[in-house]
């Protein structure tokens, strides 16, 4: 008779019940406890062996597999540290953790022969790693890019359907359960960070430091931008990128970008997340569906129980193609060394010469302006909004360019300020 193989499940909120709801189809696995953090509050299912002590079940020798979606890295790291050594294989939908305390954690599995299988940290529903490791396996990649926030891409889709304003649209998110009371993780770009390191550590099989990663959140995206991105034939949206460059560096950055509207990511909207790989020999291929919730969420993680489930009982080491077998540090570039065409938004007083003054302010710093477009003028007549679009040129330049339009003074009033700076997506 088959092997019963029996889980220790940490975490019972949204993905955990899922995951509980899920598994009642498959006789083979059984959920022998569960850790949470309040064992008083209301559940939507039943589960037996509830405990607020997740340590008793890393510590049981009975489990085989310790599931986790619990979320952050305190006290997780340790408790799946205490698992891997005590002989059990992880499922984790933890994308903190992993994009922290990732390059620790495999090579602690790989010592104690353990698989560490994550298949719904990075986009939800979307089976993402398990193609890059296996089917994919014969590219060489170029680039990986990513819609990685389905509360962002909400919020922006929102704007730009409705012609409301960030605050309106966050507001309508947090009631919809899109976003959460503090909402920061997700519009911050916190939550797409750790998501594209994951992406970049599995794509370029190097080992990406967070802390290097340009990061920038929707915050300080107007309505007025989208619908110049729309007259202009973009779209705004945050997006994750991991790239190559031609000096071998791997480009990892997450902000806000004008995508055209006959690009794929541009047809990505509400709560939906996806993926754009480039690579040789496939060309482009693109993911996409649900990036979180309950039942999206559960079907990867149950995924990965299943495939280990189905090993457990071989001998030797198991699942090879999906372990970590990569050790070497990534050389990143700093954003300042980057190339991007970008979308600059300028008020400016209404006085002669003023489009000059920027044309010749992006020229001393090697900046070609592609297009620029005045937008009419204030109720006042007293200032007008200006719309540059740049080819592509390099981030330091564009910066220096910024610092000194800001500069300009007349009659001690600013005569340029700088409402937003949006690169374009390639």
């Amino acid at each position: 008779m088959e092997k019963k193989i029996k889980i220790g499940l940490i975490g019972l909120g949204t993905v955990g019940t899922g995951v509980v709801k899920v598994l009642e189809n498959f006789d083979n696995i059984e959920i022998k406890a569960v850790a949470v953090h309040n064992i008083n509050k209301p559940r939507a299912v039943e589960v037996k062996n509830i405990t607020d002590d997740a340590f008793t079940l890393v510590n049981d020798p009975d489990i085989d597999i310790i599931v986790e979606v619990m979320g952050g890295c305190d006290p997780t790291l340790k408790l799946l540290e205490t698992a891997i050594k005590n002989g059990k294989h992880i499922v984790t939908a933890n994308k903190e953790l992993l994009a922290r305390h990732g390059a620790y954690l495999f090579d602690l599995a790989n010592e104690y022969n353990k698989v560490i299988l994550y298949e719904a940290a990075v986009a939800g529903g979307i089976p993402i790693i398990m193609p890059i490791k296996t089917t994919m396996r014969a590219n060489n990649f170029e680039s990986v890019a990513g819609i990685l926030n389905g509360t962002t891409n909400y919020i922006l889709s929102k704007m730009e359907e409705e012609g409301l304003s960030y605050e309106e649209c966050l507001k309508k998110a947090q009631e919809l359960g899109y976003a959460e009371t503090n909402p920061t993780s997700d519009v911050e770009g916190y939550d797409a960070m750790y998501k594209i390191a994951t992406l970049a550590n599995i794509t370029f099989h190097k080992r990406i430091d967070i802390n290097k990663i340009y990061r920038e959140g929707i915050t300080k995206i107007t309505k007025e931008d989208i619908e110049c991105a729309n007259e202009l034939g973009y779209k705004i949206k945050l997006i994750g990128l991991a790239k190559r460059t031609k000096t071998d560096e791997i480009d990892v950055r997450v902000h806000p970008m004008l995508v055209k509207k006959q690009n794929m990511m541009a047809k990505i909207n509400n709560a939906l997340n996806a993926v754009l790989l480039k690579g040789q020999p496939i060309g482009e291929v693109v993911f996409s569906g649900p990036g979180a919730g309950e039942m999206p969420t559960a079907s990867s993680v149950v995924g990965d129980i299943l495939v280990l489930a189905s090993e457990i009982n071989m001998m030797g080491n198991i699942l090879p193609m999906t372990r970590c077998n990569h050790s070497e540090l990534a050389k990143q570039i700093n954003i300042s060394e980057t190339e991007n065409n970008y979308y600059i938004s300028i008020t400016a007083k209404n006085l002669h010469g003023i489009i000059g003054i920027i044309g010749t302010a992006c020229g001393k710093n090697n900046i070609n302006i592609l297009s620029i477009l005045q937008k009419g003028l204030s109720d006042d007549h007293r200032s007008a909004k200006v719309i540059v679009i740049t080819e592509k040129c390099l981030e330091k330049d564009i910066q220096n360019a910024i610092k000194e339009l800001e500069a300009i003074v007349q009659e001690d009033e600013k005569c340029i300020q700088i409402n937003n700076l949006i690169r374009v997506m390639e």
